[in-house]
């Protein structure tokens, strides 16, 4: 007998976040913003969660605060389509080996500024075996609606060092987006 309590069909809708995340295999986004740039570290509140610390770059770590010094990481966060979702999210990327590329992508004459094509991150593996591989994509204009929607949202990466949301914060510059 076929059960027909739920359509066959039928999948639970994943939680979409503001906040990307890459997941297993191929993870396709377009970088709309600058990276702000920064170390990111882990602190126990008072009810037993934890909450991320984020301080510029140019900011001093007074490494005695921290916790757990070895859990200290250099991020970079940026807002970026998620190609995958067809939404617009903040990535933060801790990884220096993507960082590294990008950073290579940006600097290449043929390639140039990563806002100009999408990226395509394949994760693979778990844990202390996790792989990333890092590919760009041919270059091609920003979708309209995309750039016309990114305009649109209320997003600031400046709230990330001070706990804020950055998404109920002031306007993007419309001079980061590229057409």
């Amino acid at each position: 007998m076929i059960d027909t309590f739920l359509p066959t069909e039928y999948e639970v809708p994943a939680t979409i976040g503001n906040y990307m995340k890459f997941e297993d295999g191929d993870n396709t986004f377009r970088i709309l913003s600058s990276p702000v740039l920064g170390y990111k570290y882990w602190v126990d509140t008072k009810d037993g969660k934890r909450q991320p610390m984020r301080k510029r770059m140019t900011e001093a770590l007074d490494m005695s605060q921290i916790p757990d010094p070895d859990e200290v990481k250099h991020f970079w966060a940026m807002v970026v389509w998620n190609c995958d979702l067809k939404k617009i999210q903040i990535l933060e990327i801790t990884q220096k080996s993507i960082q590294r590329i990008l950073r290579g992508l940006a600097k290449n004459v043929k390639w140039g500024n990563p806002r100009d094509y999408d990226i395509v991150v394949n994760k693979t593996g778990k844990k202390m075996e996790t792989r990333y591989t890092v590919t760009p994509d041919p270059k091609a204009p920003l979708d309209k609606e995309v750039a016309k929607e990114y305009k649109e949202k209320i997003i600031n990466l400046e709230a990330l060092f001070t706990d804020g949301d950055p998404f109920e914060t002031e306007k993007v510059n419309p001079d980061d987006i590229p057409l």
